[in-house]
């Protein structure tokens, strides 16, 4: 049902935990399912200097909040443009469609740091 990848980032998830004194922290939400993704930055410049998630949601939610982080560490702000729920799924190797919402969240949770770090920049 999972890729090998989706359940490493599950098992062993990236970059899980705080972030002391984050330049920025969002939270969002799936109201449907109720998974909670806390997603914090630390920005040298326009750069990711540092990033650390929690989450509270199933298997796919954990998996997609850990692969952003990948994805997001060491990238400059206008790089993160390219990012896509559709290109966090296909980097953990699919996600069946009762999961979809998971790779949404990370995307949704990616949109709303970007949203609250462009008044700052």
């Amino acid at each position: 049902m999972f890729s090998a990848t989706l359940l490493d980032h599950f098992q062993s998830p990236r970059n899980a935990g705080e972030l002391p004194n984050p330049t920025a922290r969002i939270e969002v939400t799936n109201p449907v399912c109720g998974d909670l993704l806390q997603l914090s930055v630390l920005l040298e410049h326009t750069r990711i200097a540092a990033v650390r998630f929690l989450c509270r949601g199933c298997t796919a939610s954990i998996a997609c909040a850990s692969l952003l982080t990948e994805l997001i560490q060491g990238r400059e702000l206008h790089e993160l443009n390219e990012i896509t729920a559709d290109s966090i799924s296909t980097a953990l190797g699919g996600l069946p469609p009762a999961s979809a919402h998971a790779a949404h969240l990370a995307y949704d949770a990616l949109r709303a740091l970007l949203r609250h770090l462009r008044p700052t920049l």
